[in-house]
């Protein structure tokens, strides 16, 4: 059994005209083909048919419906036939005789346990009885071959009428049809295209990367896994290893020796500051040889391409271990899809997204040795002498408790009366003497150091100030005495900081720090280059794929763009395309237009299937649009319904007929709501086109996987994207905006018809729950085939349906209203509710006939003996 599931559309084929046309099996793949290329679908493999016929075409086209029957699938193939008129033997002029005995005849064909036929004698589209339309009205028509167009409805009525004898039913109906104007839904969808594109802002802007918590596994591994490598990048017996010991142990030794310069007998003897000389000038030696040693590893640490696994043995060559990749490149295309599926789900258009890939690829992406080179020249010899000089340019400055001791030692050394008043210059002469020596010991060629003058000044001033004190104050001898030598000690404190503070700042003018940080950065530069390395090939393929991800989203974003760029009119005069057809989409009119129609039924070309359907219900024909056509309405008039101009397509909203009194246009059996759209309508559609875009990069992040994601797999995804919003353009047009894409997200529940239409789907709750009495549908069969239906009001089946995202709405009404009703289906279209009776006939009504085959002769082609013909015919009862 075909399952809704299974079904991907309905084939529309109308018999009654151009049936010769379809003599051929080519023929009739030909049409098949035709209608599913304009709606973006592939070749079924369980064929649906709906094919509109009369009565008395059963038996005059029993080779279509032979090569329909036959139709070459992988599946079944199933045909629901909707018949419209009366019987060959009854007809709407009251004087014609009324032959009982001739009721409906159908070829044997259609016998088949797949097929079922649905005769509506009369469409009851009048709502008033003044109001005489044909049986066969075109736009009643076009709304109930809309409605069995739906695989959901399709397979249910087939399914019913299997349990009917005969498989014939004569249909009762009440509809309810919900949906927007043609210019609320078209300017919803070009805004939720260009919300789903994004604006283009430029090519380069740059654009902060997700947080590595929210990257997934396979891509974080790789962003973050190298920054935690670096550690033990030098062997322990390799050369570059050896050359930074060298240069370390020097700058330690010199280290040790400025410790033993910044003593007293620092300062007393040059020994110290020559075994500093001598270091410094060994650790300047080392750093060049270090240097040296880093520039060939980053020279030969991959060129302007990449790192390579030559370039990862040169630095294993030069001592330097570059970790495994431990399979962090795994999964990568599972990665990249993962994080686009996040992005998208987060709401992010495709631009942002396809910056998020670009940032992605630049952080991940293994910088070649070369590029590192220029970060040299901070570390170069020029630059830690150009260090040393800025860090030398003054003399560090003299701190406070400092100057305090030296201020109170010269206080203290002058408490003397006269004349042992002159013991006070013992302070401030030392600390003179103390400069002196000081300067000289630091002395750099010709030029001795600079020596802070704020202690001597301090000492003075505090000797002139302790002789002061002692001339008002008279002091005794031993005061004085004991003064000088607390001066003394305090002297000896300052001393020792002033010559520590000296020797450390000349020890940095010789390039102490200015080596310790060179020779730090330069190592750092080279942990870095092994870092960079780390898995080079993997995450160079995840750069080069996250860019080819960010250029096929910014190639959809551009589809989605054109998709949005409103079309140009058609000019008056030139042939008109179908509502399906990717050409005339956005400008066509809704289903539940009515346009008037400026072009004759002759133009109509029979091919365009959706266009035969079209509406033509202008006031000027609404009450007898077809008094002039031929009696013989069956056989000559190529398209029955008339198909609207390309001007007709084009009409404003002002043209729209519901705007001004729907029950004029619409049939009895059908009530239709109108939307002006709802909150959340632009935003679930645009949610619906990230689904789509996600469904049409499948295949692509299987080459990624496979390392194949070249210009060939990025071209063909870049269709599959065109194609598929094209089909979601078509699944719109033809659905409506209840009904989700093909492509719904697992996770999003779709919102309720409040959000998307603007409508209240209490509503759509009592029309499906309302009693299946004879009262709450319309019976669309004439006065004449009323005679012909079985009696029994239990033998009526019953088929109650609404668009399945309100389901929950509906079942919650119905809850809270205490009126559960049977099991309803839950259909795929978002446009349709309503009720369904199919009512069987009576017994002996419906007869069946024979083909009997030509054997053919001497004269008839290979094409022509392929294809069955009929011949003859006899009739066989068929309650046999």
């Amino acid at each position: 059994m075909t399952s809704p599931e299974d079904a991907t559309a309905v084939v529309r084929l109308d018999l009654r005209a151009g049936a010769a046309a379809l003599a051929t099996t080519q023929a009739v793949r030909d049409r098949v083909a035709e209608q599913l290329g304009r709606a973006g679908l592939p070749e079924p493999d369980y064929p649906l048919f709906l094919v509109t016929d009369t009565p008395a075409g059963l038996t005059d086209h029993q080779l279509q419906y032979e090569l329909l029957s036959g139709y070459r699938a992988v599946g079944e193939t199933r045909i629901l036939v909707l018949l419209v008129g009366s019987s060959p033997g009854s007809y709407a002029g009251g004087e014609e005789a009324y032959l009982p005995d001739r009721r409906l005849v159908r070829p044997t064909t259609l016998r088949a346990s797949t097929t079922g036929l649905v005769w509506a004698g009369d469409l009851r589209s009048a709502r008033t009885a003044l109001d005489r339309r044909e049986p066969d009205d075109p736009a009643s028509l076009a709304v109930l071959v809309d409605l069995l167009s739906v695989p959901d409805v399709f397979v249910r009525v087939l399914e019913n009428l299997r349990k009917l004898p005969d498989s014939i039913a004569a249909p009762g109906i009440r509809l309810l049809e919900q949906d927007l104007p043609t210019e609320v839904r078209d300017r919803a969808w070009r805004d939720a295209l260009t919300r789903f594109a994004g604006e283009d802002t430029g090519a380069g802007d740059p654009v902060d990367i997700v947080p590595d918590s929210r990257l997934p596994e396979p891509l974080r591994a790789l962003v973050t896994g190298r920054d935690s490598r670096g550690q033990g990048h030098r062997r322990p017996d390799g050369q570059a290893n050896l050359a930074h010991r060298t240069c370390a142990e020097s700058l330690d030794r010199a280290d040790e020796d400025l410790v033993a310069l910044r003593s007293f007998p620092g300062l007393l003897h040059p020994a110290r500051r020559d075994a500093l000389e001598a270091d410094l000038h060994q650790a300047r030696e080392d750093l060049d040889g270090f240097r040296a040693l880093v520039e060939r590893a980053l020279q030969g640490g991959g060129g302007a391409a990449a790192p390579t696994a030559e370039a990862t043995a040169r630095l294993g060559a030069l001592g330097l271990r570059v970790p495994t990749a431990d399979r962090a490149g795994e999964r990568v295309g599972e990665g990249l899809r993962e994080l686009a599926g996040t992005l998208l789900g987060d709401g992010l258009a495709l631009r942002s997204v396809a910056q998020h890939f670009t940032a992605l690829a630049g952080r991940v992406e293994p910088v070649p040795g070369t590029a590192l080179l220029h970060r040299l020249a901070d570390h170069s010899e020029e630059s830690v002498t150009r260090g040393s000089a800025t860090e030398y340019a003054a003399p560090p400055r003299t701190p406070g408790a400092v100057l305090l001791m030296a201020g109170a030692a010269g206080l203290l050394g002058g408490l003397w009366q006269w004349p042992a008043v002159l013991a006070a210059l013992v302070v401030p002469v030392l600390f003179v003497v103390v400069a002196l020596l000081g300067a000289n010991r630091l002395r750099t060629g010709r030029r001795a150091a600079r020596w802070t003058t704020g202690p001597r000044v301090a000492a003075v001033a505090g000797a002139v100030a302790g002789a002061a004190v002692a001339y008002a104050a008279d002091p005794p001898l031993w005061l004085g005495g004991t003064g000088l030598i607390v001066g003394l000690g305090l002297t000896a404190e300052a001393v020792r900081r002033l010559w520590r503070d000296a020797a450390d700042s000349w020890a940095a003018g010789r390039g102490t720090t200015a080596l310790r940080t060179a020779l730090d950065g330069l190592d750092d530069l080279l942990a870095e280059l092994v870092r960079e390395h780390w898995a080079a090939e993997e995450r160079l393929y995840c750069a080069d794929a996250a860019r080819s991800v960010a250029g096929m989203l910014r190639a959809t974003a551009a589809a989605a763009d054109a998709q949005a760029a409103p079309e140009p009119l058609a000019p008056a005069g030139t042939g008109g395309s179908g509502p399906y057809e990717d050409d005339d989409w956005l400008s066509a009119p809704s289903a539940l237009e009515t346009p008037e129609s400026g072009a004759a039924d002759g133009d109509a070309d029979d091919g365009d299937w959706a266009a035969a359907y079209a509406w033509d219900n202008t006031p000027d024909r609404n009450g007898d649009h077809d008094a002039g056509r031929d009696d013989d309405r069956y056989g000559g008039d190529p398209a029955p319904y008339g198909v609207p101009s390309p001007a007709a397509y084009a009409a404003g909203p002002d043209d729209a007929p519901w705007e001004s009194g729907e029950g004029d246009h619409a049939p009895r059996w059908l009530d239709r709501e109108i939307g002006e759209g709802g909150p959340d309508l632009v935003a679930t559609l645009a949610g619906d086109l990230r689904n789509t875009a996600m469904a049409a990069m499948a295949p692509y992040w299987g080459a990624v996987e496979r390392g194949q994601a070249g210009a060939l797999a990025l071209a063909r995804t870049e269709q599959r994207v065109r194609e598929l919003l094209s089909a979601a353009r078509h699944h719109l047009w033809h659905y409506g905006v209840l009904a989700p894409p093909p492509y719904p997200a697992d996770h999003r529940a779709r919102t309720t018809a409040a959000g998307l239409l603007g409508t209240d789907s209490l509503r759509v709750a009592e029309l499906v729950g309302r009693e299946a009495d004879r009262g709450a549908v319309v019976q669309l069969s004439s006065p004449e085939q009323g005679a012909l239906l079985s009696r029994d009001p239990g033998a009526a089946l019953w088929i109650r349906f609404a668009p399945g995202t309100l389901q929950g709405e509906i079942e919650a009404a119905w809850r809270k209203s205490g009126s559960p009703v049977e099991e309803a289906l839950w259909t795929s279209s978002g446009r349709y509710a309503g009720l369904i009776r199919l009512t069987p006939l009576r017994m002996g009504v419906v007869d069946t006939v024979l083909p009997r085959q030509s054997t053919g002769g001497s004269t008839r082609t290979d094409a022509d003996r392929a294809e069955p013909s009929v011949h003859a015919e006899f009739r066989e009862d068929d309650r046999w």
